[in-house]
């Protein structure tokens, strides 16, 4: 596995093994890796000869008071678990090589991107779908994987591969859950046993 910052190496060797006529498959994250991780990377692996990981926290779908900079992080175990998992590129970018210091652009989610989630996290979705056309835009994957568990995002990336006439094609893959049926994610840590057994009441409900 191969490690990279600077997203000119990354966009140069993804190039290269295109060229040698490798699928590419991408995977992108914002780190603290979990078993729900990996799944979507086997997922890459099923459908492309090269799998890409990015690990980019991304400070424009956080709001003001929320958590960017207390969010997870584990960059060495992370580094660990993707190579364990058979990431052929691992791209962890530092914020300053993804956006300029005064961006301009963004890219507007639309109506769907203000009800649900986005109703309670205004700008949020607009940062997603920023980062997600520049990662995209780098690494220029055949197939991208995202989870199932944020469904909100998926289809709102779903609708920007369609409207933006994106090359890309993107896999949804099931969600990834834990022994008590709490579907796994890096924010699981905030829970008090309290707070997991209540949040454990939606799978329930819906069983």
């Amino acid at each position: 596995m191969l490690t990279i910052a600077a997203p000119e190496e990354l966009r140069a060797l993804v190039r290269d093994r295109a060229k040698a006529g490798a699928r590419v498959g991408f995977v992108p994250t914002m780190g603290y890796l979990h078993e729900g991780h990996l799944a979507l990377v086997a997922e890459a692996q099923r459908q492309a000869d090269v799998v890409v990981m990015s690990i980019f926290v991304n400070p424009l779908q956080f709001g003001p008071t929320e958590d960017f900079a207390s969010y997870p992080r584990d960059p060495g175990r992370d580094t660990q678990r993707a190579q364990q998992a058979g990431v052929d590129l691992l791209w962890m970018p530092a914020r300053e090589q993804m956006y300029p210091a005064s961006p301009a652009v963004t890219v507007a989610p639309g109506p769907v991107g203000a009800i649900l989630e986005g109703a309670v996290r205004p700008g949020h979705f607009a940062g997603v779908l920023t980062v997600v056309s520049k990662l995209f835009a780098i690494v220029d994957p055949d197939v991208a994987v995202f989870g199932r568990k944020d469904a909100q995002q998926a289809a709102l990336v779903r609708m920007m591969i369609r409207d933006l006439s994106l090359r890309v094609r993107l896999i949804v893959a099931p969600t990834v859950r834990a022994h008590d049926g709490l579907a796994l994610s890096s924010r699981n840590i905030y829970l008090t046993t309290e707070q997991r057994a209540q949040a454990l009441a939606l799978p329930r409900a819906l069983a």
